[in-house]
C-alpha cells in the first residue's frame, strides 16, 4: 500500500481512496466536426502508455471527490508529484522516460512552471 497526496485536501491518504481515470492533459480537438473518423477515434480511444514518467488523471473518490493530476513512474509506481487541475507538471520525461525537472525547459518556451 502507498499513500497519495491530495492537492485539494492537503493530506496524504491511503491509495484505496483514489481511482485513476486515464491520461492527463488530453487536448480536445478545436473543431470536432472537421475531424475525420480516424482523428476522432484517435482522440477518443488511443492513449500513451510510456515506460517511465507519465501524467495521469486521478479522482479522490472517498475524500473531496475532486479530480487532480499525478506524475507517476510506470515502472517503479513511484508518484513523483500531484497537482491541481489546470496546473502544469513540474516534472516531465526525457527521451528515455526518465524524470527531469521541467522548470528550465518551460521557461525557455515561455510557460510558467
Amino acid at each position: 500500500m502507498f499513500y497519495i497526496y491530495c492537492p485539494y485536501c492537503g493530506e496524504h491518504r491511503e491509495e484505496e481512496e483514489f481511482h485513476p481515470k486515464g491520461q492527463a492533459h488530453i487536448e480536445r480537438p478545436k473543431e470536432p466536426e472537421a475531424c475525420s473518423d480516424e482523428e476522432w477515434g484517435d482522440y477518443l480511444f488511443f492513449r500513451d502508455n510510456p515506460r517511465g514518467v507519465h501524467h495521469e488523471l486521478w479522482v479522490h473518490a472517498v475524500g473531496c471527490r475532486k479530480f487532480f493530476n499525478v506524475t507517476r513512474h510506470t515502472v517503479t509506481y513511484e508518484i513523483l508529484e500531484t497537482y491541481k487541475m489546470g496546473e502544469q507538471p513540474s516534472i516531465t520525461a526525457d527521451a528515455q522516460g526518465q524524470p527531469r525537472e521541467a522548470v528550465a525547459a518551460s521557461r525557455q518556451e515561455g510557460v510558467r512552471a
